[in-house]
């Protein structure tokens, strides 16, 4: 049973995680009103604890559940999978610092003005995590069936 919750919030919270970055991509928008950069700030932190479950579950399984620790070390495409979710989590280190960066401008009425570089570097680093996104439950399906696996000599 305990194997079957912790697959079925690792699940939840990488389609959560999505979602998420999904809202801060139609959020994103100039002119930026005072709603709606609360709004990001606030997703963007969601994001960031979604992303934590996804890593605590996904290791959960690696190491206790699932198919073993030798299963999952010894496949490429596990490797990659983990590659990419930490290309997302670097990724999404530009957007969280531009939120971040708004806090006391937010505290304080004020409606924060992102710079046209600022929208496009944002905009492309959130478009290219959801990209990414999409690839990593392919690459799981894949290992799921058995490809992958990494053959001794």
């Amino acid at each position: 049973m305990a194997a079957a919750l912790v697959a079925y919030l690792h699940y939840l919270s990488i389609f959560a995680l999505f979602a998420l970055l999904s809202i801060e991509h139609v959020l994103f928008k100039a002119p930026l009103d005072l709603s709606r950069a609360r709004s990001l700030m606030i997703t963007d932190i969601a994001y960031g604890i979604c992303a934590g479950v996804v890593l605590a579950t996904g290791v959960a399984r690696v190491l206790w559940f699932a198919k073993g620790t030798d299963y999952y070390l010894g496949n490429s495409l596990f490797h990659a999978k983990v590659g990419l979710f930490i290309l997302v989590g670097l990724l999404s280190i530009l957007p969280t610092y531009v939120f971040f960066n708004w806090r006391n401008a937010v505290q304080a009425g004020q409606v924060p003005e992102p710079s046209p570089r600022q929208l496009r570097l944002v905009t492309w680093s959130i478009r290219l995590e959801l990209l990414l996104l999409l690839v990593i439950p392919l690459l799981a399906a894949l290992m799921a069936r058995g490809y992958g696996v990494i053959s001794a000599g």
